[in-house]
């Protein structure tokens, strides 16, 4: 289990989450996904809760928040895994980074990177990597000061989406197959009966 620690910067505090962290989280969800087409269904307390108790328990992820005055202001969701699939090197992946509107340009994004970087240190992992959402232009120029650089486009749709989305394509191919293979099998008997033709002769 990983080391939980709280790192006191000036008035700003960032440490792991708590439980009692739900309802401040929950508000930060709303604001990390008002611009959001579709908007995005919010999570309920409890489900913060339970999911802040999960990971209290995982070894390779951390939910970090930074509060002011003992209440979230911003957040990170950190998990250590590779590089990609064919690489044993381990990064630090950061994900849904986001601080409250109105505390922004207050250096609270920059802690909560400093608190992922001393992460990565602390488990020897050479890279950090963070996912930000194409459309968040601030937090894209934010990361590119940093040092960070593109290297993924991220989508995500629901099941339903994809398999609605896939079906005709899917039918296409299933139909082309149908009629190619219903061709071969008039060639087959064509030659067939070609073949009998010529041996009655």
């Amino acid at each position: 289990m990983p080391q939980r620690h709280s790192t006191g910067r000036g008035a700003v505090q960032i440490r792991d989450a708590a439980a009692g962290d739900a309802p401040g989280l929950q508000s930060i969800w709303m604001d990390f996904t008002a611009g959001y087409r579709p908007v995005q269904k919010t999570a309920s307390i409890e489900q913060i809760e339970r999911a802040i108790r999960r990971l209290e328990t995982e070894p390779a992820e951390r939910l970090l928040v930074a509060t002011l005055n003992d209440g979230p202001v911003g957040v990170a969701h950190l998990r250590r895994a590779p590089m990609s699939p064919i690489q044993d090197e381990d990064a630090v992946h950061v994900g849904y980074l986001h601080v409250l509107s109105q505390y922004r340009r207050r250096g609270v994004g920059k802690q909560l990177l400093d608190a992922a970087a001393d992460w990565a240190d602390e488990k020897d992992s050479r890279h950090v990597v963070a996912s930000i959402a194409a459309t968040a232009r601030d937090a894209n120029r934010f990361l590119a000061r940093l040092g960070f650089g593109q290297v993924a486009v991220v989508r995500a749709c629901s099941v339903a989406t994809l398999r609605s989305k896939l079906e005709p394509a899917v039918a296409k191919s299933a139909s082309t197959n149908l009629v190619a293979a219903r061709r071969l099998k008039r060639r087959a008997r064509t030659m067939l009966e070609g073949a009998s033709g010529t041996g009655g002769t």
